[in-house]
């Protein structure tokens, strides 16, 4: 097959999609890392090659309008090659047209408990974020279960705090606002804060993951008589949302208000499920070896989407009912046409360029290949920014010399990762880390004569500092990201106003491959 510039089979033998995950454009370039860094290859990239910008948030990646975009959504959206509607949005729409009320799993969970004296313990994110929960959501199950006839000192939440998609002392507001709703509606009380940083690793620190159980298990952890006090105070102690050691409300007794026990009903409501897994394992799994258990109660345990496969538990919306029409990704018709194709990430984006870019598939296509780079075991990553870029670009050098595959999809995961800690010297070094390494991986991809497409799937580091508030900014953001075709061979020009759709059908253009039917996203290039 020949590509648009006559060449036969594919440009070179290879293209690469390299993905500067959290690389935004920010007008502004006070506490703007990616402005202050020195970038000599991207400097050099918008001087001689095409280039234009991408929109990455709102409806445009399948999100309620104005709504920052994230890592899952962006690569769902790079390697669908169409807008895909979040499951957040899906849901959103239940709670909304009450169908969320008549769900039977949540219904089974809720009703198990009904009138037995045992409890349901709503469990996840208490955050406007909108990356991994969303206040309809837990709000609509309290109303649900309030409906349904339980108790109002049966149901309890364990709230745990953000401060990576939201400002990082947000979480008194958040759960501010939730103990507001829940006394207005004269139901449930919340029985336990911790911050994301223990109740929601996903990169098996079990260490972590333990001092969390132990706070829903055992009462372990600090005393309050009241949630958003119980916050406040820790911002004193110099903790902030995301890293708030635990929380235990005290009930009337003086002792815990509630500890998840033997025959209670567990709901985590977080839809998005890379972070619920490990906690979900330790609560549900007979031969879980992450930690040793003090306490294990049997506990009827409910997931709102699918976190994992194969774990003992209820789904209440399985992928089948959260799904559209996602045949033909990228990935798949790469295979299809006998292309040979590489995923290159470290830990924290593994899963990215490979489930998500597949459509939300756990298995690799035929001819596809994926190199896996541990991420540093350090705290947080502003300790190590530089993370691990360097062996991602060696392993990505290696195979281009090798010339073993037709496409490589690389992340770099430095920008977003090192931003979400909102220390600026750090994110500037991570910037500066990634700008090192893309060039020494185009300088070995131009060796061999092939191309790459050079983009990001949302902003975060652009903006270091909340210019509002003046606190740090440790979200992403609404940001345009950048889109350069690296293409020697290439003379035309990129249409504007393009969006992550349209990575995937570019992509597939590159290579001589024509755009399936399913895909809506447009090839940005002008001949």
């Amino acid at each position: 097959m020949a590509d648009r510039y006559g060449r036969e089979g594919v440009v070179g033998g290879l293209v690469a999609l390299i993905i500067l995950d959290g690389w935004g454009l920010n007008p502004r370039r006070d506490h703007n890392a990616v402005a202050l860094a020195r970038t000599p290859t991207m400097d050099g990239l918008l001087a001689r090659y095409p280039h234009t910008t991408l929109v990455t948030c709102g409806r445009r990646v399948g999100l309620p309008e104005g709504l920052m975009g994230n890592s899952e959504v962006g690569h769902l959206n790079l390697g669908a090659g169409r807008v895909v509607t979040q499951a957040m949005t899906r849901i959103d729409g239940w709670v909304e047209d009450g169908s969320l009320f008549e769900n039977p799993a949540l219904a089974g969970a809720m009703d198990r408990v009904k009138g037995t004296g045992r409890a349901l313990h709503l469990m996840g994110l208490v955050s406007d974020g909108g990356v991994h929960s969303w206040p309809s959501h837990y709000r609509g199950l309290l109303r649900m279960a309030k409906g349904r006839g339980l108790g109002p000192r049966q149901v309890f939440v364990h709230a745990i705090l953000d401060g990576r998609d939201t400002p990082p002392k947000s979480g008194a507001g958040h759960v501010g606002a939730l103990a507001g709703f829940m006394e207005e509606i004269g139901f449930g009380g919340i029985a336990t804060i911790v911050g994301r940083y223990y109740a929601m690793d996903r990169d098996k620190r079990w260490d972590r993951t333990r001092i969390a159980y132990d706070c829903y298990t055992l009462g372990a952890g600090t005393r309050a008589a009241d949630p958003v006090t119980a916050v406040r105070d820790a911002y004193g102690r110099g903790e902030t949302d995301e890293f708030v050691k635990p929380v235990v409300i005290a009930g009337e007794d003086g002792g815990p208000l509630a500890t998840v026990a033997d025959g209670d009903s567990l709901l985590f409501f977080n839809f998005r499920g890379d972070r619920p897994r490990q906690i979900t394992r330790a609560f549900t799994l007979e031969g879980f070896d992450g930690f040793e258990r003090e306490r294990w109660p049997r506990v009827h345990y409910t997931c709102l989407t699918q976190y994992e496969k194969g774990l003992p538990v209820e789904v209440a919306y399985p992928p089948k009912a959260l799904e559209q029409d996602m045949k033909n990704v990228v990935g798949r018709v790469l295979s299809d046409r006998g292309l040979r194709q590489l995923r290159v990430a470290e830990t924290e984006k593994y899963a990215h360029v490979t489930f998500f870019f597949n459509g939300q598939e756990e298995t690799p296509f035929p001819g596809e290949e994926r190199i896996l780079v541990p991420s540093p075991r350090v705290a947080t990553y502003d300790l190590q920014p530089e993370m691990s870029a360097a062996e991602i670009a060696e392993g990505l050098i290696e195979q281009a010399r090798a010339r073993a595959f037709d496409a490589v999809i690389c992340n770099f995961a430095n920008p977003d990762m090192v931003g979400h800690t909102g220390k600026l010297d750090a994110a500037i070094r991570a910037v500066e880390m990634v700008d090192r390494c893309l060039g020494e991986v185009l300088g070995v991809i131009r060796e061999v004569d092939g191309a790459a497409i050079v983009t990001a799937d949302h902003g975060n580091a652009e903006q270091m500092l909340h210019y509002d508030t003046g606190e740090p900014h440790t979200a992403h953001t609404t940001n345009p990201v950048p889109f350069v075709v690296v293409d020697g061979a290439f003379r035309g020009g990129l249409r504007e106003g393009g969006s992550l759709e349209d990575v995937g059908p570019t992509l597939l253009g590159m290579l001589g491959v024509e755009r399936p039917g399913e895909m809506t996203g447009r090839d940005l290039r002008i001949a």
